[in-house]
């Protein structure tokens, strides 16, 4: 990534990322000045338009796109289609689940991005027209493009666990957007009458991979904070927290912090729900609960399988997130079929990246093949451990032209107030250069 896009982005330069890596700081907050600077309100005439590009999605890698896509100044028409009014971040959600925040600290309005440019579509989009190049809308609209951009996030593997449909209401799963006030409802009533609260936690790939260990870990803060007779189980499909470099940090707390409000139970995956027992059924037995939040497996959403872009995830070449079967269609976020992992932060950087090819291809410029060892997006995250400690997580990717990538993970041993802070100072300069 260019200095350029790493200040649009509210990313530090390298060296300076460096040092905040090594003191644990992560990415500070950042002026949006650089953002603002020569992008002209109300978008572009006919005459100026190069290139129609359409976005699907206005989560993190929705919006970093668009944005990127206008501060490349290459004659793009930018229209960005998404059903939900506002964005509202799934990352440090966590703290609004377990009571620390309020949810309107996680959502922002795309009138920013309108007022840059951006043509927004209220909309859901239901199938692609790859041969007409046009996205067709729910309400049967069609929008023409030039270049395709998707990023529509995921949705849940709801068949592999049965009886979940009948379930869903009282057992919701909540990494979706605006989803999360339904597991709060959950923990609420959980702690007016204490009982068993079981987050459940799915074999891997799925969203946010400390999220369920996070939500858990903050749940069982709260619990003793207010002396609450209840405990947390959480029922892992895997032998420990992934990936493996995660687990030290969250395994110390389970063990230190909340051995007695929550029990930690490896290979227990999810099988079924009896909610009229109210009963997990598990790989390693059934377990009672009171309140859950299961976290179940995912996939790309089913549009990607109706445009014939994929099947669990849409099918994309690196290190560009070309579609293989489209050059003119990009996947970009979680619903990417790479061996990545599924977090807004690389979801944010991918966006910028291919916003820059865009851009280039628009131009006409020569796009070189790569060559040698590649540096792919990097995930920076964060595990919150209680709502004032939490480690950080950095994993950067590297691959060989034709290789599948190898990743690096740099993680705090222990959850830890500054990590924290950082956390914080993330957000706030990520969401300022997607929405501020």
């Amino acid at each position: 990534m260019s200095e350029k896009h790493e200040k649009m982005a509210g990313i530090v330069p390298a060296e300076r990322r460096e040092f905040l890596r090594k003191a644990g700081l992560g990415l500070a907050a950042v002026s949006a000045a650089s953002l603002t600077a020569g992008c002209a309100s109300g978008g572009l005439t006919a005459a100026e338009t190069k290139a129609r590009v359409v976005v699907v999605g206005g989560g993190w890698g929705g919006t970093s796109i668009a944005r990127a896509l206008l501060e490349e100044k290459a004659g793009i028409a930018v229209t960005m289609i998404e059903a939900n009014p506002r964005f509202m971040s799934c990352p440090l959600s966590a703290h609004y689940i377990a009571g620390y925040q309020v949810e309107a600290d996680y959502q922002f309005g795309y009138e920013r991005l309108e007022r840059l440019g951006v043509r927004r579509i209220a909309g859901r989009v239901d199938d692609i027209d790859r041969g007409g190049k046009a996205v067709v809308l729910s309400d049967g609209r069609r929008v023409p493009y030039d270049f395709l951009v998707l990023s529509p996030g995921i949705e849940y593997m709801e068949e592999t666990v049965a009886g979940y449909a009948e379930a869903r209401a009282i057992a919701p799963v909540g990494f979706r957007a605006f989803e999360q006030a339904a597991v709060k409802k959950q923990f609420d009533d959980f702690l007016a009458r204490g009982g068993e609260f079981v987050v459940t936690v799915p074999k891997p790939p799925y969203r946010c991979p400390p999220a369920p260990h996070e939500r858990a870990m903050l749940m069982a803060e709260l619990i003793q904070k207010r002396k609450v007779k209840g405990k947390v189980f959480v029922l892992d499909a895997n032998a420990a927290p992934v990936p493996a470099a995660i687990a030290p940090p969250i395994m110390q707390a389970y063990r230190e912090r909340y051995r007695d409000v929550l029990e930690y139970v490896p290979l227990a995956e999810l099988e079924g729900i009896d909610p009229g027992k109210r009963v997990m059924k598990t790989s390693v037995g059934d377990f009672d609960f009171t309140a859950a939040n299961p976290v179940l497996p995912m996939r790309a959403p089913a549009l990607i399988r109706k445009a014939g872009l994929g099947q669990r995830w849409a099918a994309i070449k690196l290190p560009s997130f070309q579609s293989t079967v489209d050059e003119n269609v990009y996947v970009i976020g979680d619903a990417a079929g790479v061996p990545l992992p599924k977090s807004g932060h690389l979801a944010f950087e991918t966006g910028v990246r291919v916003a820059a090819q865009i851009a280039m291809r628009v131009r006409a410029q020569t796009i070189a093949q790569p060559s040698g060892t590649i540096a792919l997006p990097s995930a920076i995250c964060w595990g919150f451990v209680s709502h004032a400690e939490a480690f950080a997580i950095n994993v950067t990717a590297e691959m060989e032209a034709g290789k599948p990538p190898a990743l690096k993970f740099k993680v705090d041993q222990r959850g830890n107030p500054v990590a924290a802070r950082g956390a914080s100072e993330w957000a706030d300069g990520l969401w300022n250069a997607m929405l501020g």
